[in-house]
């Protein structure tokens, strides 16, 4: 088989990835990441269903320009007893604002007549006739034979019909789908190349569902079969366990195979930050240890791990983390050597090494932080470099701390109303002055945040560009209930560009958060001094 085929790249982020338990895309949302999607060289973007929702009716009447992609609607065959011309579920589809279509049908003798209930015959006929009366009017149309592998194992001739019926009234793409996730690579390699014996490997597609986590295996054991089109997710979203995830089948086939798919290698720099936004734009914590895109995809944690990376980054590396917009990452911690610390010094913009002496005091420090406060700097670079300064001196005592309090209070309003109110309170030394400063907020952490913020107004008006753009809370001891020890981190921004991460442990988690936000401060106050 000649390996430099054109493999086409069929996202189903908007669609698909829409049923993801909590993802709830907007208009806006839509129209951004089929945006993005077209910049980095997608051939085709499922953007979703016309005629289902208000919101799929919006982005389909009006939909963004694209330049590079294909936009493509969704919708399903016929039904049964009806013409495809007078079938009110399909007249949204022709009339949608996209020159593609993709429809899905039946491929599963038991849900033909279990699920459907029609017969077998009938099945057949609604899909070949919503194929060609589809195919007249659009650009290219697809068939996706739901539950096909499924399908194939119980009445292949059945499920090879089905195929055919879309196939020989003028599918450009026939689809193959492991709906329910469960097929297996060795599983999907016969299969696939049974159905090639009846349709050509450049009009067959495959979508696999990853609920053996074998979704990204089973696409490029496909496309090694033969077929040559993928459909898939930015980050694998998708119901149970998601999608084949198109941000590891990307840069899979650009930087390790000989198929070309459509995006050059230049635009890889683009994955990590599309992946990164999607998480945002849905509010997902995303998976940290996602291939190539996660944030620990690159951490390198040993001591002697990192010691190899530094002199040869292909040690531990199978691609450069640059090539996909991603970065090495050498987490701090009481396993880390000197070469960790010096390492994530020089990254964060210290200014010089530290002696053997200094690291040796750095090392212990970390060590009595891990056993005694369970405090970790994994991921938290800022704090990380403000307990370097403290651990070997140093760093200007800009304020201290003498109290802070919250009051969270839930109550009903004058119109009956519930409301929850939080005002912090907090009293700082300042130049040897004494300064009390509250106020309200919509959380006990974003009242302290604002207190935090006027209380230091007048002396530190730097401080005016800096806000709190990310706030995480990890339970470390579980098994303590509300009695637990929380981590809380931080993410603060400024008009600069700067990004830093603080990070605060407690067991109360309001001190955890105050903590950090302390840090963050400091950090700001020390990068402008």
């Amino acid at each position: 088989m000649a390996m430099n085929e054109r493999i086409y790249l069929f996202d189903t982020t908007l669609r698909d990835g829409a049923q993801t338990q909590g993802v709830d895309f907007s208009v806006t949302d839509k129209c951004r990441v089929i945006e993005m999607l077209d910049g980095l060289g997608l051939d085709y973007i499922e953007a979703g269903w016309p005629g289902a929702n208000p919101v799929d009716d919006q982005v389909f009447a009006d939909p963004p320009s694209l330049t590079q992609s294909r936009l493509v609607a969704f919708g399903m065959t016929k039904r049964a007893g009806r013409s495809a011309d007078n079938d009110p579920v399909i007249a949204p589809l022709i009339a949608a604002k996209s020159p593609n279509l993709c429809l899905v049908g039946k491929s599963w003798d038991f849900h033909v007549t279990d699920a459907l209930g029609v017969s077998l015959e009938d099945n057949l006929e609604m899909i070949g006739d919503t194929v060609a009366y589809a195919a007249a009017r659009k650009a290219e149309v697809m068939y996706d034979a739901e539950h096909f592998f499924d399908g194939y194992k119980a009445n292949p001739d059945y499920a090879l019909g089905c195929l055919k019926a879309a196939y020989d009234n003028g599918a450009r793409w026939v689809v193959l789908c492991d709906t329910n996730g469960g097929t297996l690579p060795h599983e999907v390699q016969r299969i696939v190349e049974k159905v090639l014996e009846q349709i050509p490997g450049d009009r067959l597609g495959v979508h696999f569902h990853n609920d053996t986590d074998n979704a990204v295996a089973n696409s490029l054991t496909a496309i090694r079969a033969g077929a040559r089109q993928i459909q898939g997710t930015i980050n694998g979203l998708g119901e149970r366990c998601g999608n084949a995830s198109l941000t590891s089948l990307i840069p899979t086939l650009v930087l390790k195979t000989d198929f070309e798919c459509g995006i050059q290698a230049e635009k890889l720099v683009q994955l990590t930050a599309l992946s990164d936004e999607l998480d945002r734009m849905l509010g997902l914590s995303g998976n940290r240890h996602r291939p190539y895109t996660g944030a620990n995809a690159f951490a390198h944690k040993g001591g002697l791990h990192a010691s190899a990376i530094i002199k040869d980054p292909t040690t531990y590396e199978h691609v450069a983390p640059e090539v996909i917009g991603n970065k090495r990452k050498v987490p701090i911690s009481s396993q880390s050597g000197r070469a960790n610390i010096n390492f994530v010094l020089a990254q964060i913009g210290f200014g010089r090494e530290l002696s053997n002496d200094e690291c040796s005091r750095v090392l212990q420090a970390l060590k009595e932080n891990e056993e005694s406060a369970r405090l970790s700097y994994d991921g938290a670079d800022a704090s990380f470099e403000l307990f370097v300064h403290r651990t070997i001196g140093g760093l200007p005592t800009f304020f201290e701390i003498d109290r802070f309090r919250v009051i969270d209070e839930r109550r009903h309003n004058s119109q009956g109303q519930v409301v929850t109110e939080a005002i912090g309170m907090v009293q700082l030394m300042i130049e040897g002055r004494s300064v009390m400063e509250a106020s309200g907020g919509s959380g006990p952490v974003d009242a302290l945040n604002k207190a935090l913020g006027k209380a230091l107004a007048a002396t530190f008006p730097q401080l005016a560009d800096m806000s709190l753009s990310d706030y995480s809370v990890r339970i470390i001891d579980s098994d303590k209930a509300t009695e637990a020890t929380t981590r809380v981190l931080i993410e603060s921004r400024d008009a600069q560009g700067r990004v830093w991460t603080c990070v605060g442990v407690s067991e109360n988690v309001i001190d955890a958060s105050f903590q950090a936000l302390q840090d963050a401060i400091v950090w700001k106050l020390m990068k402008e001094a």
